[in-house]
Formats: C-alpha cells, sequence, structure tokens
C-alpha cells in the first residue's frame, strides 16, 4: 500500500521551496494553489507575502519563476495579472502520478497521519413505534460519514442509540402482561419486519385506547413504569420483548437500505441508566449543575427563553425523574472514558441543535469534553416533499420509510427494464436486482448530494432520471466504462507516460488525481455531499472524454487505445470506490 503524493501537493511543494529561497524571512510560506480554467493550477499567496515584505509583487513572483525548475512535472509557469502564477504540468507527469495510484488498491489515497477515535451516533429509531421519512437522514449520512472516516484510517465506533426507555413502556408492559399472546407469532418460522412492526402498532393503539378511557388501567400502567424504572425482573423482560420484536422490524428496514446493523452497536436510552444517578452528583458537586425549584439545572448567558429569562438544560426533573439531558451526558461519559473516543459526532435533526449545544458545553465544563475530546453536530434538515412543505402522505400523516422505500425500488424497476427493451442485456433477476441497486442509491444520493444543513425535496422523477446529478447517472456511467473494458478485445488498459494527451483526457486525469485530497476534505469537514459532487463531476469529464477520445473505434493507434483504455479503468475504480463510501452499489452491467 503506497500512497502517492498528489499532482498538486507536488505543485505546492516546488513553489514553496522557490519563495523560502526568494524570501527566507517569510519562513514556510503557503502557495495558495488552485485549480484554474486558465492553466491546470493557480498560485495566489505572493501577493499577501509581498505586501508583508513590502516587496514588489510581480518582482517577487518572477524571481520565484526563475528559481522553478520545469520540465518534469511543471511544463510551464508564468507571471499573470498582480503576481499570480499559472502552472501547467507535463502530460507525462499526469499519466505517471496516475499509474502509481492504479498500482495501488487504494487508488494511492493516503491514511490520516494521526487517526483517533471517532464514536458516530446516528440511524435512531424509536422501540414499538414505526421508522417514518425523518428515520433516513441520519441512517444515511451517517453510514455514508462511517465509510469515509474508516477509509482514512480513522477507527470508528458505531452507536445506535434507539428510544427504548420512558414513561410509555408502562402503558405497553401493562398490556402484554394482561393480554400475553399479543406479540406471539403466526409460525415458528423467521418472522418478517411487516410482521413485527404490525404487532406493535396493534398492540400500541390497543394499550393506548385502553390508558385513554380506564382510570384503573392507568394507574396500573403508572406503577409499571415505577417497576420497570426499579429493574424488577418480570417488567424488565416484558420490556425486552418489545425491544427485541422492534429489532426484527428495524433490520428489516435498514436490510431494505443495504445497511449493515449491528446488534452490539445499538445501545438504547436504557443502557446508560446506571449512570444517571452518578452523571447527577458529578454535576451537582462540581457545581456545574445547580438546584432550581427542585430540579437539578445547568444555567447558560447566551440561551434565553421569549419572556427574557434564562433557559436551563434540566438534567434531573423535581419529581426525581431524568430527561434526555442525563441520558445524553451519561453517553458522553461512557464514549470518553471507556470507549476511548476523540470525537463524537452526532447525526441529528437540525431542530435539535440548542439541546446538544447545551450538552456539549455542559460536558466541557465537566471535564468530560475538552481540546483533545471535542463533540460535534452533524445537524441535518427536514425531507420535504413536492410542493415544498414537510413530507406527509395525501391523509397529512408522516410517510412510513418502508413504503417510500418500496415506491423508489419499483420507479427504478422500471427505469431499468425500459432502457433494457431494444438492447435485451439483462435476464429478469439481472433486472430486479439493479432496480433494487439504483432504487436504493437513488433516494441515498438525493439526500447525500445534498449539503446536510440543507432541506431537500423527495422527487422520486428526480431522483431515478437517467440524466443530471442522479445516483443513476453515475451508475450509468460506471457499467458504461465495464462494458468498454469488456469489450475492448485484444487490448488491454496499459499506461503510456509518453504520450500526448488531448485536453478531454488531460482534464479527467486532474480530476481523478484529485480523489485522495477530497476524502480527506470530506472527512475532515464531515462533508459527504462533497463527494457526491466530484463523483457527478468525474462521472461528466468521462462523458466529454468518450465523446471527444475514441476508445475502441475508430480505431486509435495501439498505444493510443491502451492509454484511454487506462484513464477508463481509473475512472471506473475510483467511482466504485467513491460511491461504496456513500453505500452506493454500483451493477457491472445497467
Amino acid at each position: 500500500m503506497a500512497s502517492v503524493p498528489s499532482l498538486a501537493s507536488s505543485v505546492n511543494q516546488r513553489v514553496a521551496d522557490a519563495l523560502a529561497s526568494a524570501l527566507p524571512e517569510a519562513g514556510a510560506a503557503d502557495p495558495l494553489l488552485r485549480r484554474s480554467d486558465r492553466a491546470d493550477f493557480q498560485a495566489n499567496g505572493i501577493l499577501a507575502l509581498a505586501k508583508k515584505a513590502k516587496a514588489n509583487p510581480r518582482e517577487l513572483a518572477t524571481t520565484v519563476v526563475e528559481g522553478i525548475p520545469t520540465g518534469d512535472l511543471i511544463q510551464e509557469i508564468e507571471v499573470s495579472g498582480p503576481g499570480f502564477l499559472n502552472i501547467t504540468i507535463t502530460d507525462r507527469a499526469i499519466i505517471e502520478t496516475l499509474a502509481a495510484r492504479a498500482g495501488d488498491d487504494r487508488l494511492g489515497v493516503p491514511l490520516a497521519a494521526n487517526p483517533g477515535t471517532t464514536v458516530i451516533d446516528y440511524a435512531q429509531p424509536n422501540v414499538a413505534k414505526e421508522m417514518h421519512v425523518g428515520h433516513l437522514r441520519s441512517a444515511v449520512i451517517g453510514a455514508a460519514m462511517v465509510e469515509i472516516l474508516e477509509f482514512t484510517g480513522e477507527k470508528v465506533v458505531r452507536r445506535h442509540h434507539i428510544g427504548d426507555w420512558g414513561t410509555q413502556f408502562g402503558m405497553l408492559i401493562q398490556y402484554l402482561l394482561e393480554h400475553p399472546h399479543e406479540l406471539d407469532h403466526k409460525s415458528e418460522e423467521e418472522v418478517s419486519g411487516e410482521e413485527a412492526m404490525s404487532n406493535l402498532n396493534r398492540l400500541y393503539k390497543a394499550s393506548r385506547a385502553l390508558f385513554d378511557s380506564d382510570e384503573e388501567f392507568k394507574t396500573r400502567a403508572r406503577a409499571r413504569v415505577v417497576d420497570l424504572q426499579a429493574g424488577e425482573p418480570e417488567t424488565l423482560s416484558l420490556w425486552q420483548r418489545f425491544v427485541d420484536e422492534s429489532k426484527i422490524y428495524f433490520y428489516s428496514v435498514f436490510n431494505k437500505l443495504d445497511m449493515d446493523i449491528q446488534d452490539p452497536d445499538v445501545v438504547g436510552e436504557s443502557g446508560y441508566n446506571d449512570m444517571l444517578v452518578e452523571t447527577c452528583r458529578l454535576l451537582e458537586e462540581s457545581g456545574v449543575a445547580v438546584r432550581s425549584n427542585g430540579a437539578l439545572c445547568v444555567f447558560f448567558d447566551d440561551v434565553k427563553g421569549p419572556d427574557g429569562n434564562p433557559t436551563p438544560l434540566i438534567v434531573q426533573k423535581s419529581d426525581g425523574g431524568f430527561g434526555y439531558a442525563a441520558t445524553d451526558l451519561s453517553a458522553i461519559r461512557d464514549r470518553v472514558a471507556n470507549l476511548g473516543a476523540t470525537e463524537l459526532i452526532y447525526v441529528v435533526d437540525a431542530r435539535q441543535s440548542l439541546h446538544f449545544k447545551m450538552v456539549f458545553e455542559t460536558a466541557r465544563r465537566a471535564g468530560w469534553l475538552n481540546d483533545e475530546v471535542k463533540a460535534v453536530q452533524l445537524a441535518f434538515g427536514t425531507v420535504l416533499g413536492k410542493d415544498g412543505k414537510p413530507f406527509k402522505t395525501r391523509e397529512g400523516e408522516t410517510v412510513r420509510l418502508v413504503d417510500l422505500l418500496d415506491e423508489a425500488i419499483d420507479r427504478a424497476t422500471a427505469v431499468v427494464r425500459d432502457k433494457d427493451k431494444d438492447r435485451g442485456l439483462l435476464t429478469e433477476q439481472e433486472i430486479v436486482e439493479n432496480g433494487l441497486q439504483v432504487g436504493i442509491g437513488a433516494v441515498k444520493y438525493a439526500d447525500l448530494s445534498t449539503s446536510a444543513a440543507r432541506d431537500y425535496k423527495f422527487d422520486l422523477d428526480q431522483m431515478v432520471s437517467l440524466t443530471g446529478d442522479t445516483s443513476v447517472y453515475l451508475q450509468y456511467a460506471y457499467a458504461r466504462i465495464r462494458s468498454i473494458l469488456r469489450n475492448a478485445g485484444d487490448r488491454s488498459p496499459v499506461a503510456h507516460p509518453e504520450l500526448d494527451l488531448a485536453p478531454a483526457e488531460r482534464a479527467l486525469g486532474l480530476h481523478l488525481d484529485g480523489f485522495g485530497a477530497l476524502i480527506e476534505e470530506a472527512a475532515a469537514e464531515h462533508a459527504p455531499h462533497k463527494l457526491a459532487a466530484y463523483l457527478y463531476q468525474l462521472a461528466s469529464l468521462f462523458t466529454t472524454f468518450y465523446t471527444e477520445c475514441p476508445v475502441v473505434r475508430p480505431q486509435p493507434e495501439l498505444v493510443v487505445g491502451e492509454n484511454r483504455l487506462f484513464l477508463c479503468d481509473l475512472t471506473a475504480r475510483t467511482l466504485t470506490k467513491g460511491m461504496a463510501l456513500l453505500g452506493i452499489r454500483t451493477p457491472e452491467k445497467l
């Protein structure tokens, strides 16, 4: 495994060295290199340095240029405007660098210099409740961040903080105790997620109706909450039945989403019960939290309610019950002390931003978070319908996630079948499999190609479109390259650094070389949408290259064909790797 320095980093080093010798007093100066439409790269750092050193920027730029060797890496370098440097790379350097990338399983992408341990909290359904469209983003964004961070060498611990505790369980458990067969299964065989959810739904509705109409049942249900919190064995074993039944359902939905959720990573609110009393004691003893009207509260100067009075974070209520804050703070203690986290990422709806801001600040004051251990909320916006309003069914209900996924798969299967109608390349089984991969890919990509913080419109017609910024467009680009490589006959992909490159080959090559830097940026900024944008641009550049540079027919000379097949092959490998990091599959034939 060999990490390959990118062309940008090699050029940056050359310019930085020349700057240091032309202006020694500047020390290690940043050339501020970026891609440019006037040349391959532009260096803009000389202006600021010249100003600081009271030198003429254009003269300094000319001196720097004289100190930069050309020929192997840099073809030409010219001073432009008040002191910018326009830099063009040699064709040889482009192909040699790409050949080094192609020789590595990781495509030459370096591992992080100082990897840590990130605990990422995502995909957080509630026990005994149906998953709806609001659960989609946390799962999809979180899973992509896990893959991206792991690819950089970070140790990632997944945590699914499921809602499995609280007062409603008193009602459910009491009802199950009095109607013991309500969660029984029809047969001994494997239970479907649908059956598990319909059991839970039926039981929830029946117990709710009884709770609202029968005062004696309500009293028994409330007493049951106390038993649950006290850990009474029979109550706990009935509670566990709800958790187990819910997991059958959750896992069936995550399976449909093509996501791997492991049992040990599911740690619900109940997992931190034993820590709550101590968390409160530590906060109170250290003075971070104070008693106010009997409740244990943390106050902040900058958090006030509409009346202008401070709005505290309530860790323990005046009746002795614990709020979400106590659980979230206990989870931070556990993740830092027991899991060794250096970073905590919470993939949670933006509407909970104030809660997490207060929780993180409380944890900092308590010393559980510090400069070595940081916590961030990867906040996401709302899923909207085509009308731009929060996504609901015609009846005004929240949309079930499983219905949404089924519809996406149906639409995608129809698109795949229609596209294959005249070509007849695919078997019926391949059409069904590809429809699944295209449909789920479409849903994930629509989510991931939007910055997480923004709301996005859920428009299935747009998502499964073969044109535009969609996963189907990327999947077709990949499948087309695989087809080109299969049909290349006796030619194979071979890099030929001695060749001159056409403009479309250069553009594709330079973009391929930027994959590693892009991964580093997406990981550091928790920005999977940047990876999606990179892949879309890669597919677009490939389309231009394929249009302008014949790969197989009309036959260019052998070496040109081999070099172009090499570019095809590396593009396919980069596409499939990038898509996998987003949790999207790339069918070999489409």
